[in-house]
């Protein structure tokens, strides 16, 4: 038996569960949970938000732990390695996107807390592709935030050749944005940290950012027109896209990773006149997700990160929805 925690209902609090996952399946390992984190997804997919939460709804997609089991067809891992285990939780193996090393663009990929059981527990599953292989040098407890929001911004660096001589934006400084900052600052770029929090500027300027500019200030955004290569949006709200659009140099790219549930309004000459792109991803790759690990251990990249144990997960997912994470929660397993 897998024990864990589960909402019943959407927006109900998660109380303890225990559920049987039958025979491990032989491209699949067993994980044994140390930590994982809590992201704003989990808070979505507790108040279905996006109308796909089957209930009970066993959060948790920032996994880190020891492998405990492995099927027979599983070849790279053995029992004892140290893992992550992010959004994705298998892959088709089959299709044109597997095929051509876009796992994560997968049509029929499984992913770790729809229609399934994710990490907020003593144990997790997954298909064995998405079981990453934590290398020396990171923290094991802090970690777990880099297999879905850490990768989620760091594929975008990579899809879209970013480039240390770019000028690069990071709209919004929490969970996402804060690893952003890092990794475009060790990438070489020059940093614009935008914020609607005065309070965060000199966190920001801390992680990496060489400026930061007031995303809610017209006036100090038309101080920046026409001088970024690309911003990257991490938040789930709607901004003044025609401003950020114009703060693109000609062939900028301003591309989203935050899950805006209203659509984005934008001109069709806004964007042909620049020749500009807006464009949007999910998290990547396996073979992204590694690079990713091997770039935080090289350049000593880590999520700021606060800690509760499993047990107070309601008191830490009220304390994510109040705003006041700084920046990335992690869990702790703490069953007996």
């Amino acid at each position: 038996m897998i024990r864990a925690y589960a909402a019943h209902e959407a927006k109900g609090k998660l109380t303890p569960f225990e559920y049987d996952p039958g025979e491990l399946k032989p491209d699949q390992v067993e994980i044994d949970v140390i930590a994982c984190g809590v992201c704003h997804s989990d808070l979505s997919m507790l108040h279905n938000d996006w109308h796909n939460s089957s209930y009970p709804l066993v959060p948790g997609h920032e996994v880190v732990g020891t492998i405990a089991q492995i099927g027979n067809h599983v070849t790279h891992l053995k029992v004892g390695d140290t893992v992550g285990l992010g959004w994705f939780s298998g892959s088709c193996m089959t299709c044109d996107q597997c095929m051509g090393g876009d796992h994560n663009l997968c049509p029929s990929g499984e992913q770790t807390i729809v229609g399934r059981h994710g990490g907020f527990a003593n144990k997790v599953r997954c298909n064995a592709e998405w079981a990453t292989l934590l290398p020396p040098g990171l923290d094991i407890k802090k970690a777990g935030p880099l297999f879905c929001g850490g990768i989620t911004v760091f594929n975008p660096i990579v899809q879209f050749d970013v480039k240390p001589t770019d000028r690069v934006g990071v709209v919004g400084i929490g969970g996402l944005g804060h690893l952003a900052i890092q990794f475009l600052n060790k990438w070489g770029c020059e940093v614009t940290a935008f914020t609607s929090s005065d309070s965060k500027r000199n966190e920001a300027l801390g992680m990496g950012a060489h400026q930061v500019v007031n995303s809610r200030d017209d006036g100090q955004l038309d101080k920046i027109a026409g001088s970024l290569d690309f911003v990257l949006s991490t938040v789930n709200v709607d901004l003044n896209w025609p401003a950020f659009l114009n703060v693109l140099r000609p062939k900028g790219r301003l591309h989203t990773v935050g899950a805006v549930l209203s659509p984005i309004p934008v001109a069709a000459f806004s964007l042909i006149g620049g020749q500009k792109s807006l464009s949007g991803s999910p998290l990547g790759s396996p073979a992204t997700v590694r690079k990713m690990l091997d770039f935080c251990a090289r350049h000593q990249i880590a999520p700021v990160t606060e800690h509760f144990p499993m047990s107070q997960v309601n008191e830490a997912l009220a304390h994510l929805e109040a705003g006041k994470a700084r920046y990335r929660i992690v869990l702790e397993n703490d069953f007996a």
